[in-house]
This record gives structure tokens, sequence and C-alpha cells, in this order.
């Protein structure tokens, strides 16, 4: 893998001697850095609230720093990004004519935002400077009033983000292109592209389920299938290797929650050391969406398992419009649950 800013050479196009990207094809990363800094300097720039005599403002973003980047490829986006900010506030309390009795100020951090937990609110710590009666009460206005209004302006970046930063208005742009080039096209046969019968058969058959992708992974450990079998099914031991709540039945119907409850489902068929197949969900996804996992575990030798994933059904986007579904959940089944199994049952090829 390249490091952030200097590319891979592996996805550079050297055909062309002017070097263009052609339709995407390849990787093209942005940093958004900088863009980000703008764009938090213009979220915060209004942000008031107030409470009968005091009230609160964000009079400007301190700190922004980490990395935060984009990667497009044939008109997907995938962004990346862990950044933290400090935002400085400033608080006042006001007599009955009006006037500003006193001035206080204080700071809110939001240490980590990260791309891999795009679903869920950062962490926000609140400090003031004042320990007195009044610095305590403007502090209670910035966690009651102020913090989730914050926490707003953060989700309006993250999806901004999912959009594709600083480049949303040229994949916009290129995608008004593309459709006008695509609905102006003949077949050949006097039909514009589209309105053929067969060819929309054809590519709804390969496309598959419009917004969804199939992820596919074979994995090899080393242990007997009714090893593996036993332990994604065992709750005790799936809170071992990732450090996490679950809660699983054994049932054929049963239900479960794991990942601390953040991914849920049922069971729809277990057969002993061979195969599994569940209903799976993430919270963040948009309601009423389900997805299908089967597990087929296979034994070519004594002491080695092959086990083959299949998660079909697997939404392009979250309820956020974060469009790194299907990245972060084949991430999370090699490195969160079958790289970890190897690690901690010492299963490793």
């Amino acid at each position: 893998m390249a490091k952030f800013g200097e590319g891979d050479k592996r996805w550079i196009v050297t055909e062309r001697a002017d070097g263009t990207n052609v339709h995407n094809w390849h990787w093209a990363e942005t940093n958004c850095l900088e863009w980000s800094r703008t764009f938090f300097r213009k979220l915060f720039a209004n942000v008031a609230v107030a409470d009968g005599d005091v009230s609160v403002a964000v009079k400007k973003v301190e700190r922004l720093d980490g990395e935060a980047y984009v990667n497009v490829r044939k008109g997907k986006v995938i962004p990346g990004y862990e950044i933290g900010v400090t935002l400085a506030w400033e608080g006042e309390v006001r007599g009955s004519d009006g006037k500003v009795l006193q001035k206080v100020d204080g700071s809110v951090e939001i240490p980590y935002i990260s791309d891999e937990n795009a679903d869920e609110d950062p962490e926000v710590r609140i400090t003031v400077k004042d320990s007195g009666e009044v610095g305590k009460r403007l502090k209670q206005v910035v966690v009651e009033k102020a913090k989730p209004v914050i926490l707003e302006k953060v989700r309006v970046w993250v999806e901004s983000m999912a959009k594709g930063g600083p480049v949303k208005d040229d994949l916009e742009a290129k995608k008004v292109v593309s459709q006008k080039n695509n609905g102006s096209s003949s077949n050949g046969n006097g039909n514009i592209n589209g309105n053929n019968e067969n060819d929309s058969k054809k590519n709804e058959k390969s496309e598959g389920k419009k917004g969804f992708k199939t992820i596919s992974l074979t994995e090899r450990f080393n242990c007997r299938a009714q090893d593996l079998f036993e332990i994604l099914l065992d709750e005790n031991r799936w809170r071992g290797f990732t450090q996490s709540s679950a809660k699983i039945s054994k049932e054929v119907g049963g239900e479960f929650s794991i990942f601390d409850g953040s991914v849920t489902g049922r069971h729809l068929e277990l057969q002993e050391g061979k195969l599994i197949v569940q209903r799976w969900r993430f919270g963040s996804w948009l309601d009423g969406i389900q997805s299908t996992v089967r597990i087929v575990f296979e034994e070519p030798e004594g002491g080695i398992t092959v086990v083959k994933l299949t998660h079909s059904d697997v939404p392009e986007e979250d309820r956020y419009g974060n469009a790194t579904v299907v990245e972060n959940t084949e991430r999370g089944w090699r490195d969160l649950i079958f790289q970890r199994i190897r690690a901690v049952f010492g299963f490793g090829i």
C-alpha cells in the first residue's frame, strides 16, 4: 500500500501522454484536510444557543488536524479520515436590563472523528475556564444545548465527505455529461440504449439488485471445521475475540446481537460443522434493509478448514449517505472476525 499522498504506481495511467484518468478507472486521491478546515469554519460561523439570561456562542475553530482524503474510482467515492477538532466558545450572563454581567471562555474538543465510526457520534469533551457557579452553569448549557448542534454540524461534514467532499461538484458534473451521452447513443438498430427490452434484462441480471453488492471471501484456518462452527455460535468466545458484547442463539430461527448491538440478525439455517446461513444487518442501515450471510465450512484435509463466505444484499450506502458500507463490511469480516479468530485461538496458517 502506498503512503498517503504518494499514490500507488499500480494505479497510474502511463499509456496516455497527458496522464488523463479516463472515466476515473484508476484511483484518484484528493487531500481534503485544508478543505475540511474551511468547511468547519463555515459550519460553525454562527453557532449560538441561549437559555434564559445565559447565552453561548462558538467563537472559532481553534484546531483541526489529522488526515482526510477522498478516493474516487469509476465514479465511486471512498472517503478516509481520522481528524481531531477543537472549538473555542464564549458564554455570557446578562442582567434583567440586558447588560452583560460576566463572560466566560471554554473549549469543545472532539478528539477522534473517523470513517470507521461514520455512523456513530464522536466523543465530545467540554471544558470551561471558570470553576465558579457561573462557569458550571455555562458548561451545562453547552452540554445540553450546544452539544447536539455541534454533533449535527459534524454529521453534515461526514455526509459531505461521503459524497465526495471537494470533488463532489466535479463528480456530479461528470455524471450529468455521462447520462446525456448515454441517452443520445444508439444501439445500432435505431433504438436508444436502455429502451431495448433484451438489453435491459441482460443488464439487470448482470448487475443484480441496484444499490446493493455481494461480498465473497475464502479463508483458510489451521483447525477443524467443527471448531470454527462452534466459535461463531458461542457468545462467550465471541466476546473474547472481539472484545465486545454478544448474545447468540444456537437454534434455527434464533436471534443474535454482536459488536455491542451494532449487528443483529437471525439464524436461517444451521448444519453442524458445515453451514451457517443468517439474516444480517447493521443498525446504521436504512430501516427494513436485511442482508444474507452464507458461511460454508470445508475440510479438504485433516486439520485444515476452508471457509467460503458469501454476504449478499449489502447496501452501498447507509442511512447517513456514507458510501463505504461494502468496503467496511468486507474489512470487518477479514480483520475483526476471521483474523482475530486466528490470533486468539491460534488457528493461523
